[in-house]
């Protein structure tokens, strides 16, 4: 009788020096389905996805793949015998064109010459990208795309390897919703073609949408597999947490206060024109927008990054003209980035550093380093923040997601900010931690702080804001008050181009 089964991890133990990183778990996927693997950050998912592809050799246990006996020497390895994953941080090289980081390794070439053949390079990426409905130019730089797209480009590269397994790490955390369903099109067609999936993912709602059976780890120990269709979102929350969480989006109702943040007619020539909205004390501006309607770019001139080429910025009724991001901490702005592999963590630095480097000239403003004063703001922050990490020399790299999430949110909250840009602020962290990082943007609402914050999870901006703020395409159109938006009016908005139609909020 053939085996159900296309992939069975049994008995898999992995240990790093003081830690138990998988305590005998299990892994078994059924062909064809797609099976999700979930727990929180520090479950032990990436590691048993990592003795998977042989990035790491397991202490013991089997694994199973296509009916035999596997132990991949690594990820390329793991490619020539039809596995593929998708990583959650992208691993794109930004110096290349798309066609060239999808055929990376693997470029077409004439012949015995060796010689790369950039033609059909080009034209077989031109033709996988309109075959999963994805407008993307092959020769543009990946570099030069936004996170999304960057995102999109490595699950085209992936289903490019036409793989029996693929490994899907955490998919849709720079995608907006509209992409999340033209990814769930991929998949679906992939499973006509008898492709199997493993979903890695923190998202409650896709799980439930897309996925057969679900895997649940805590702590590095299996806990259970059960089925999408048998479950609920509160049952999947308790067995991966432990408990139950009562209370995701916990905004408060906070009295406003005086304005102080007031935008008109900003414009940055390519990128989005003529966006005009006003902030005040306590407010939490949620901003929604599909991929390329301008919303990181506003939030990036307003922070110094990119030279606005028209209208103004008011601070508390000041006009400014902010110029560098040195500028806009000065004039308390702070802006927590989309993503923080990229450019918000000094990856190989410590969590101590990482903690202090933007507040570094206030808290030791002298010519010298007050090595004491560091330690006691960084400490403070990991508190404050909940960061759980051994000790502060800990390199950054090795936190999870959330807590290097925390970390940063800490950082900038040493510059004592009083307008907090949040990019995308629970990318890619577990519903644990996602519940902390609510639990902080409303008590920093509650001291007065102005909050904007962006996210393509609309569950989240419906839940968290006073107002939404919705673009498309590079324009404002519509800013709704929280009692009257729903997932469809915004939907609606972020796929219209309407000039200047501005609704609530007034």
């Amino acid at each position: 009788m053939q085996d159900e089964y296309i992939l069975k991890m049994e008995h898999i133990t992995k240990t790093f020096p003081g830690v138990v990183a998988l305590d005998n778990v299990h892994l078994r996927v059924k062909k064809g389905t797609v099976h999700a693997v979930m727990g929180e950050n520090g479950a032990g998912k990436s590691t048993l996805m990592k003795v998977l592809l042989g990035i790491y050799k397991q202490d013991s246990g089997t694994i199973w793949f296509n009916g035999e006996e596997r132990h991949f020497r690594g990820p390329q390895d793991a490619l020539h015998n039809s596995l593929a994953m998708i990583h959650q941080e992208l691993s794109g090289v930004r110096q290349l064109t798309v066609a060239q980081n999808v055929f990376l390794g693997r470029e077409p070439t004439y012949g015995k010459t060796g010689m790369i053949n950039y033609k059909k390079m080009y034209g077989d990426t031109k033709k996988l990208m309109e075959d999963l409905n994805l407008k993307i130019n092959p020769k543009s730089k990946m570099g030069d795309l936004s996170v999304s797209l960057q995102q999109l480009c490595e699950i085209a590269k992936a289903v490019s390897y036409n793989a029996d397994l693929i490994v899907m790490d955490e998919p849709t955390s720079a995608i907006t919703e509209s992409e999340v369903e033209l990814l769930f099109k991929i998949i679906r067609d992939l499973l006509a073609r008898g492709v199997t999936i493993i979903y890695i993912t923190h998202k409650m709602d896709e799980v439930f949408k897309i996925c057969d059976e679900i895997s649940v780890y805590r702590d590095g120990k299996y806990v259970d597999t059960v089925s999408a269709k048998k479950t609920n979102r509160d049952q999947l929350i308790e067995l991966m947490v432990g408990r139950a969480i009562t209370n995701m989006f916990p905004k408060e109702i906070v009295e406003m206060g005086e304005c102080l943040l007031k935008v008109d007619g900003l414009s940055k020539e390519g990128f989005f024109e003529d966006v005009s909205f006003d902030l005040r004390r306590g407010e939490i501006l949620g901003v929604a927008g599909l991929i390329g309607a301008g919303r990181s770019e506003v939030m990036e001139t307003l922070f110094g990054l990119r030279r606005k080429t028209a209208g103004t910025i008011s601070i508390c009724g000041r006009e400014v003209d902010i110029k560098s991001a040195r500028h806009a901490i000065a004039n308390r702005i702070a802006l927590l980035t989309e993503d923080r592999k990229f450019n918000g963590c000094f990856l190989p630095l410590s969590v101590r550093v990482n903690t202090v480097i933007a507040s570094l000239h206030k808290i030791c403003p002298g010519l010298f380093v007050n090595y004491k004063i560091v330690e006691e703001k960084a400490r403070q922050m990991k508190e404050a923040m909940n960061i759980k990490t051994p000790n502060l020399d800990q390199v950054i790299n090795n936190l999870s997601g959330g807590n290097q999430q925390k970390v940063l949110v800490g950082r900038w909250l040493l510059t004592d900010p009083e307008i907090l840009i949040i990019d995308e602020p629970t990318r890619g962290i577990d519903v644990g931690a996602k519940s902390e990082i609510h639990k902080l943007i409303t008590e920093l609402a509650k001291l007065g702080k102005g909050i904007i914050m962006i996210s393509s999870e609309l569950p989240e901006v419906l839940g968290m804001s006073d107002r939404i703020m919705v673009m498309c395409e590079g324009r404002l159109t519509a800013i709704l008050d929280a009692s009257e938006a729903s997932q469809e009016k915004i939907m609606y908005y972020a796929t219209s181009d309407i000039e200047s139609a501005i609704i609530g909020g007034e």
